[in-house]
Formats: C-alpha cells, sequence, structure tokens
C-alpha cells in the first residue's frame, strides 16, 4: 500500500486492475486503518477516473453475496449521496411509490454516512427487516412490489471500510459505487449522482452494459430530481435538460424538501408523505423521481410515468406496499 499511496500522493492514477486488487486487498484485512483512511483521502481531493471507478466496482461486484432476482426483472432507484443538501428520504419514497404502479423494486441502501438519515436508517426505524435470505426477499417482492437489500449484509468484505468511513463523516469514493453494485444486478436502474462529471463517467460504463438506465443530476448539486433546478437526464437511448415544465409543476424551495436533522425526524416526514399527505412540494418531487423509474422500467414517456406514481401514491398503494412489507418482518 505504502508504494501506492506514494504514486497517488505524486499525482499518478492506477489501472482498473490495480484499482480492484486493493479493494480485494482491504476486504482481506491486508492493510491498516490508517492506510485505508489515506487511500480514501486521496480520491476526496482529486477525481476518480474511469479505470479506478470500473476497477473498484468490479471488485464489490466480484466480493458480494449475489441474489438472483431476474424472475421480477426490477428495478433499483438509487442515489449516490454526498450531495449535502439533506433532503428528504426521496428515492426510499420513490421506490415504493414505483413498486405500488406495478414495476418491481430492489432497493439497495445503507446507513447514513455523509447525511443525518440514509435509506436503511429510516427503514429500519419504521420496522423494515434487514435479510440476506434468498426466501425472504422473493416472498418480499413477490407480495409487496419491493425487497430492501441492505448493503452490508451482502457486502460483507468492506466491513473493514464501514467504520472509517462513519468515522471521516464525509463522501468518498464508496458514495459513486453504491448503485453501481446491486447485489441482484438488475437489468433497470435509475441513478441519481451529485455532480455532472460522475454523471459522465456513470454514462461511459453503463452504455458498455445492457442495463436499460436513466441517470440523474439536479444542476443545483442534488443527486435526483429536487424541482429546484433544472436537471440532467442521459439515458441509453437520449440526453435531455429536464425541468418542473416539463410536468406542469411549479420550482421547490430548498427548505420545501429538506429531511430533518434526525433519524426520528426523517421517519415521520416519510410516514407523512407515504400516507398521502405530503406539502405539494413533497409530493411532486416524490412522484417526479417515481415517474422517471417507471417511465424508466416500462419505456414511456416521464409524463405518463409520473402521472402512474401520483395514482400510486393517492391511492394508497403505496402505504400498503410499506405496512406489507413491515408485517412480512
Amino acid at each position: 500500500m505504502k508504494h501506492v499511496l506514494n504514486r497517488l500522493i505524486n499525482h499518478e492514477t492506477i489501472s482498473a486492475e490495480e484499482a480492484k486488487q486493493i479493494l480485494i486487498n482491504i476486504s482481506k484485512g491486508d492493510y491498516n486503518q490508517s492506510q485505508i483512511a489515506a487511500f480514501l483521502t486521496i480520491f476526496m481531493m482529486r477525481s476518480v477516473t474511469l479505470e479506478e471507478l470500473k476497477g473498484f466496482r468490479d471488485a464489490l461486484l466480484e466480493l458480494c453475496i449475489p441474489v438472483d432476482l431476474a424472475a421480477y426483472n426490477p428495478i433499483d432507484l438509487c442515489g449516490t449521496g454526498g450531495d449535502g443538501k439533506d433532503t428528504f428520504n426521496i428515492s426510499t419514497l420513490s421506490s415504493f411509490v414505483t413498486a405500488a404502479a406495478g414495476v418491481p423494486v430492489a432497493k439497495h441502501g445503507n446507513y447514513g454516512v455523509s447525511s443525518a438519515c440514509g435509506s436503511s436508517n429510516v427503514l429500519e426505524s419504521l420496522g423494515v427487516k434487514f435479510s440476506n435470505d434468498v426466501d425472504f426477499l422473493e416472498r418480499a417482492i413477490a407480495t409487496t412490489g419491493i425487497c430492501v437489500l441492505h448493503a452490508p449484509l451482502f457486502h460483507p468484505a468492506m466491513k473493514n471500510v464501514a467504520p472509517i468511513r462513519r468515522e471521516l463523516g464525509v463522501k468518498t469514493f464508496f458514495n459513486m459505487l453504491g448503485p453501481m453494485v446491486n447485489p441482484s444486478f438488475p437489468k433497470n436502474q435509475m441513478v441519481g449522482v451529485f455532480s455532472l462529471e460522475l454523471l459522465r463517467l456513470y454514462n461511459y460504463l453503463y452504455q458498455d452494459s445492457d442495463k436499460n438506465y436513466s441517470i440523474v443530476h439536479d444542476l443545483g448539486g442534488y443527486d435526483e430530481i429536487s424541482l429546484t433546478n433544472s436537471v440532467k437526464i442521459v439515458s441509453n437511448h437520449s440526453e435531455v435538460l429536464f425541468s418542473a415544465e416539463d410536468l406542469g409543476l411549479k420550482n421547490n424551495t430548498q427548505e420545501a424538501i429538506f429531511g430533518g436533522n434526525t433519524v426520528a425526524e426523517a421517519s415521520k416526514i416519510f410516514k407523512t408523505i407515504i400516507s398521502g399527505n405530503g406539502t405539494e412540494a413533497q409530493n411532486n418531487v416524490v412522484c417526479s423521481n417515481a415517474g422517471l423509474a417507471i417511465a424508466t422500467a416500462k419505456k414511456t414517456t416521464h409524463k405518463e410515468g409520473y402521472e402512474q406514481a401520483k395514482e400510486a401514491l393517492f391511492s394508497g398503494k403505496a402505504n400498503e406496499c410499506l405496512t406489507k412489507l413491515i408485517a412480512l418482518s
């Protein structure tokens, strides 16, 4: 590791194979915590290259515990996090709305590292069970339309990194990797990223895959559609600049989509929205994101997906999905 750190300090980059091997070595406990922290810190100070990102991704996919959900052809709605915006759990809420609209969802998520409350924090507080048991996950997605893939249960090799990430408390390249390493290997994905540069890297990697995808970056710096700014959306068949007006909606303010300062506050907001009692701003942002996921999976327009998302939320079907999932737990 010392040799690699010296190279990186001297502004060199590493190859995809080297990046892959370093993560495999980290998983085996070959490096101490100081070395791992130094390695992570370097990639906070400069952008990760395409080759490095590819190597990191390949290592985590090789080391993960896979789960076969291909029979359900699910979609994953997952953001990189790390945008520092402290919004409510938009992608998680949108996942339940998407499932309620008839699109199976394999939701990959984790505890918050750079935010107050990640996907797993809020779902755990609501009583959702985390498991890597295939029978349970199949029963969940068959019964409710959604299953939750809590990242630490499927990426045990990264246990050496988790405490360091928590102590650092800022985004690392593991934020960039989250959406890429869903252990169910879904063919459909809606991915939110925190920068235009990362959107470009994701698009390069996804172009060489068989995925049906939409990659989103809100130009206000969000890793999801916030309706506060225009949004760059790149898919396997188009590239568009989306705005709230495209769905006949008004722009939001950042304050209108704030997610609270604690897990308890985030959970309360989550329950209010999924029950159909959210504010206009909250409902619109959830349905805009879910609408894009529905459109991606069903290969329809964003407007049509948005209308289906509204029906799924306001009919109570999304709340029913959550209630059933909690009951299974």
